[in-house]
């Protein structure tokens, strides 16, 4: 008798730190299973003995895949220990990468606890793009746009606030700017500038959704035209003859998701500064298909 693989399975991720780690990693893997549900039990900042305990009961009681990122010997130890006596698998998931890192460099590893998180000057530089990207969002451009390290313009509804928040994390001072046909742009973003300007686009038919979606928060706006067809793709050749004039890169958001279009925002700048009459499109979605 062949036995069908199971509807859902529990994910059991412990962790030293916040958890985000093996949050991120733990999500990567499954949904590579698409046809089984993944009960995520997440139990961060476990660093004494005691809340070992704890977590290995619940462990216990709901048995499944265990990841975790323990720096401490001692409690790595037990969790593999208790694990194999329960029968479930328990992988430490930075082990791996650290036997690469030790073999290549020759040199042990110093553990830390939540070495990532640490208040250095790179975690005050994000917390001040943070402050940056609110304080310019939705047109609040800066008097110095060169204070901004990245400008999105886009029209409503490309999800230019998600972008720049999560830009402003990585820490990047974002601010954006929708783009209205019928309004000019405001002056001090054509004129020369330190910012890497980008424009956001859609297809029609995703903005009309999405639009059509908040419509009920939006009782002030001309509803019928805000969500036409026909002239969201007016806007969105609006906003491309922009990026042709200015010659601002383009990316089309219809398929990707926040993390993967400022992925693509980063790269863009990185690899090259927006030259004159340099209009680079980079269309489509996460297999770089044209929507």
């Amino acid at each position: 008798m062949v036995t069908s693989p199971p509807q859902y399975f529990h994910l059991h991720l412990v962790s030293d730190s916040t958890g985000e780690t093996l949050t991120t990693i733990a999500k990567a893997a499954a949904v590579q299973y698409a046809q089984m549900r993944a009960i995520e039990h997440v139990y961060p900042l476990v660093r004494t003995p005691r809340q070992l305990q704890r977590t290995l009961q619940e462990i216990e009681q709901t048995p499944g895949i265990v990841l975790c990122t323990i720096v401490n010997k001692t409690l790595a130890s037990e969790i593999e220990r208790r694990c194999r006596e329960i029968q479930v698998p328990c992988l430490h998931v930075l082990q791996p990468i650290m036997q690469v890192f030790e073999g290549y460099l020759g040199a042990a590893s110093t553990p830390t606890v939540a070495g990532q998180h640490v208040l250095d000057a790179d975690y005050f530089r994000r917390i001040e793009a943070l402050n940056f990207s609110m304080a310019h969002d939705d047109g609040r451009l800066p008097d110095n746009m060169s204070e901004a390290d990245i400008c999105i313009l886009g029209i409503s509804r490309t999800s230019k606030t998600p972008t720049s928040i999560y830009l402003a994390q990585r820490g990047f001072k974002t601010t954006n700017l929708p783009l209205v046909p019928m309004l000019p742009l405001p002056k001090r973003l054509t004129e020369p500038h330190d910012a890497f300007v980008v424009c956001l686009v859609a297809s029609p038919e995703r903005i009309a959704e999405i639009r059509r979606n908040r419509a009920m928060m939006m009782a002030d706006r001309d509803l019928d035209t805000y969500v036409d067809r026909s002239q969201i793709a007016a806007e969105v050749t609006y906003t491309r003859k922009l990026s042709a004039k200015y010659g601002w890169p383009v990316i089309d958001v219809t398929r990707r998701s926040v993390e993967e279009t400022a992925a693509a925002i980063v790269k863009l700048m990185h690899d090259q500064k927006p030259r004159t009459g340099d209009n680079q499109d980079i269309t489509g979605g996460r297999d770089g298909s044209a929507p």
